[in-house]
């Protein structure tokens, strides 16, 4: 793979799973993925709406969006941005349901990781809810440590997380 992105050999099914930076063309499914997910667990707040509503605006700031498809569907998507120099968030993380259990939300996850590195990021810090258990376990899988909550942007917030990534 060229830079870490390009086709994937999904096992499970046999066909191939790209992973993508940031298309105008999966916006909405970006948008919707996401709304879907937070309404199912919680519900959306300000700064969620800020978020999706301005995407490009992050995009231009240095942010980037993954997504994973496969016969031109979505199957992942996970969006990160620089929240001061060289820390990093990772945010808007979700899987679309149908696809779950494919390895698609851990590929995004992946790229986002190896995209802030690339940016020269010492630190990549998670917001979550400790009610999202598999999410957590993914997090800590990927060597992300559980620290005191410092935000206060979301009320579903009860669950903070950070990397600390090596020179």
């Amino acid at each position: 793979m060229k830079n870490g992105y390009g086709n994937i050999f999904n096992k499970k099914g046999g066909k191939k799973m790209q992973v993508i930076r940031y298309k105008e063309k999966y916006k909405q499914d970006f948008i919707d993925l996401n709304k879907r997910w937070i309404d199912k667990f919680f519900k959306i707040e300000p700064h969620d709406l800020e978020q999706l509503e301005n995407v490009e605006t992050y995009i231009e700031q240095g942010g980037m969006i993954f997504f994973a498809i496969e016969d031109d569907h979505v199957l992942s998507t996970c969006m990160v941005t620089e929240l001061q120099p060289k820390v990093w968030e990772i945010c808007k993380f979700a899987t679309n349901e149908k696809f779950q259990g494919r390895g698609a939300g851990k590929i995004v996850f992946t790229e986002a990781i190896n995209y802030v590195k690339e940016q020269g990021a010492k630190k990549i810090v998670i917001y979550s809810n400790k009610n999202l258990k598999t999410a957590l376990h993914i997090y800590q899988l990927f060597g992300f440590n559980e620290v005191p909550v410092d935000i206060d942007d979301y009320e579903r917030c009860d669950y903070q997380a950070e990397l600390l990534l090596n020179e």
